[in-house]
């Protein structure tokens, strides 16, 4: 059977593939964009803690692998839109000092090729397409050319005192920006309606600015645009001296088909992509595609992230509280002149999510009744969520061996992460005297576990050496002429902000290159 062509083919819808669409699609060529899941279900499960936090119900069913051959489910979707469909639409830009050398208390954070003002015009356009709400005053923001797009999402009552409170105990909070279709002078004209439901939910309304909604959408009314949806992709072919990927290999209602494009761009996720690599190997390419340099699948990055309550014996009502963002530990403190990280807040901690997510100081508490003690732990609790860089290592990799892949990764940069989280507790101490005549308080945490996988990047590293590095500056692979990686992949260091909307700017500025390619 004849493969169909395509000037261009796009494995993948997320933050990388749906946003390159995007860019793509009005150029008129011929695009194919492959995509392994279905359109996430519109059902009133989108809204229930207990189907996706306790249920997973919107996670892939694959078991991965541990160091140790532990089989593990990973906390990962394969949608239309990737995990844009559940994420919770924090969209920061890297800070400047991000893109150059960095020394950490267990390491170096290596330079990037290119620096933050190669980013900058990318950043305002991934900003704009996404519908990011933010206001300046973070103490560690980079510079800007323009302003945000939409005006911050404002704090409900409770999360303005906590942020005011954070303010007199020296700290600079700020809006965290977010990725919402929010108007709130006139909610009828937005689709977000600040449910308690959005991190780590799917959005019911359309509220949320995913992959699907602002890209995968508008691109599929485009004539020139196809898009199959549960279609695997399997293999990658080459020619018969290694430099071009001649077929696409994906598996479509049980059944083999191929494809053939000019351009192919891979962008399954950092896990995933350098998985389908390494799978494709032959005999020009042994170790994998495009992996002259061994280093596909090597150096995975996805922070060092823990999950903290602060459990008062105030009530706690707001609705949407994910709007608060603490930058001042970001670069560290004079008793620890090392990077540390980045604090924001959760979404709403809601009785339905404690059996699956509650740290183990909380296990005693949760003996008890499920039902109303849960509910007075939950309306009692803000959620807060700490991310420390960790750092690329070699030995951190995506292996694949047979039909098994194997995440192989010890975490690094320890320290700074624990001073992080003690020096956070301490500052929720303080918040807590300034509330409190008598102090009451519990800080329960959970380091976040193996199978977390949100925030992967590093597997296929960009860079101008093709031995130390898997894709030039443009995001092609050094070794094959027509493949690009085009996700987190990329990422040289993981930074201590979340990736998307860098892998998003990327993505745009990629887009750039190939309309004046093919």
């Amino acid at each position: 059977m004849t493969a169909q062509h395509y000037d261009i083919i796009i494995i993948g819808t997320g933050a990388g593939g749906g946003t390159l669409a995007y860019c793509l699609a009005p150029s008129g060529k011929k695009i194919l964009i492959l995509e392994q899941g279905t359109f996430l279900p519109k059902e009133k499960e989108n809204w229930s803690a207990l189907e996706v936090y306790q249920r997973e119900r919107y996670h892939t069913q694959e078991r991965w692998y541990d160091t140790n051959g532990k089989s593990f489910r990973p906390a990962t979707g394969y949608w239309v839109g990737g995990n844009t469909k559940v994420y919770g639409a924090a969209l920061l830009r890297l800070r400047e000092r991000d893109f150059e050398r960095v020394e950490h208390k267990d390491g170096i954070s290596p330079e990037w090729a290119l620096k933050y003002l190669d980013f900058e015009p990318y950043y305002n356009r991934a900003e704009e397409l996404y519908d990011v709400h933010g206001q300046t005053g973070d103490p560690t923001e980079p510079p800007r050319s323009l302003p945000y797009p939409y005006t911050a999402v404002r704090h409900e009552p409770r999360m303005q005192e906590l942020a005011n409170l954070l303010a007199q105990v020296g700290l600079h909070p700020f809006n965290l920006p977010l990725g919402l279709k929010l108007n709130e002078v006139d909610r009828s004209l937005g689709n977000c309606i600040r449910c308690n439901t959005c991190d780590g939910f799917p959005c019911l309304t359309d509220g949320k600015a995913d992959a699907e909604v602002n890209c995968i959408q508008p691109t599929r009314k485009r004539t020139n645009v196809t898009l199959l949806t549960a279609a695997k992709v399997t293999r990658l072919h080459t020619s018969s001296s290694g430099r071009e990927i001649t077929r696409i290999e994906a598996e479509i209602n049980g059944e083999p088909q191929f494809f053939t494009g000019n351009v192919v761009v891979v962008a399954c996720g950092a896990i995933n992509s350098a998985a389908l690599l390494l799978r494709s190997q032959n005999d020009r390419h042994p170790h994998g595609l495009a992996n002259s340099s061994g280093q596909v699948g090597r150096n995975l990055m996805k922070h060092n992230c823990t999950a903290m309550v602060q459990l008062s014996t105030k009530l706690n009502p707001a609705i949407y509280q994910k709007t608060i963002c603490i930058s001042d530990f970001y670069w560290g403190e004079p008793s620890f002149p090392y990077p540390m990280g980045l604090v924001q807040n959760t979404g709403n901690v809601l009785a339905d999510m404690l059996p699956a997510e509650a740290p183990a100081l909380l296990a005693p508490l949760l003996k008890l009744r499920p039902g109303a003690e849960l509910k007075a732990i939950a309306d009692r609790s803000v959620g807060w969520w700490l991310q420390t860089e960790d750092l690329p290592d070699p030995h951190n990799r995506v292996r694949i061996e047979g039909d098994r892949l194997y995440l192989e990764y010890k975490p690094n940069n320890i320290e700074a992460a624990s001073r992080l989280i003690q020096r956070w507790a301490t500052v929720l101490k303080q918040v807590d005297r300034a509330e409190h005549v008598i102090p009451f308080s519990l800080y329960p945490r959970n380091s976040i576990p193996l199978q977390a996988v949100g925030h992967q990047c590093g597997t296929c590293r960009f860079g101008e050496d093709p031995t130390t590095s898997v894709l030039d500056l443009n995001c092609r692979t050094h070794d094959i002429q027509n493949l690009y990686v085009v996700d987190g992949s990329f990422f040289p260091s993981s930074a201590a902000v979340n990736p998307t909307l860098t892998i998003i700017a990327n993505a745009l500025r990629v887009g750039d290159r190939l309309l004046k390619l093919v």
